[in-house]
């Protein structure tokens, strides 16, 4: 029997959902590195946070980064995590689902204030050394 395109991407984004689900288990873990929370951090402050890289409203490349940036950064995290603990948070995360807000404005302001450290090191990089200093 053939699966279709559609069936075949609603169980990719179904098991996306629990792989998220199990980044957050796996923050939590005392065992996770440090650097793996940072980019876990990142990754799920991104995922709830009501404010996107691009804005969904504008078309094509508004969904560009929901189908490019947060699977790379899914896959980024689950690398830095350690094998253990990675089958621990997904058995987590089957066991113990939970549903994640998209509307807390604690992600979206983190997410603000790094776009606002990216946007100043860009411009003390571009700007500030084409400045003579008198």
């Amino acid at each position: 029997m053939k699966i279709s395109l559609l069936q075949k991407m609603k169980d990719r984004v179904r098991r996306m959902k629990q792989d998220v689900l199990a980044l957050y288990y796996a923050y939590r873990s005392p065992d996770t590195p440090w650097t793996a929370k940072l980019l876990i951090g990142i990754t799920i402050g991104y995922l709830l946070s009501p404010i996107d890289l691009i804005p969904d409203f504008i078309p094509v490349i508004g969904l560009l980064d929901d189908l490019v940036l947060v699977p790379i950064l899914i896959i980024l995290s689950i690398r830095l995590i350690p094998a253990q603990v990675w089958l621990e948070s997904k058995a987590k995360a089957l066991e113990f689902p939970l549903v994640l807000d998209k509307k807390n404005w604690r992600f979206a302001i983190l997410i603000v204030i790094i776009w606002l450290i990216v946007l100043y090191g860009i411009y003390a990089f571009f700007f500030r050394k084409s400045i003579p200093v008198t």
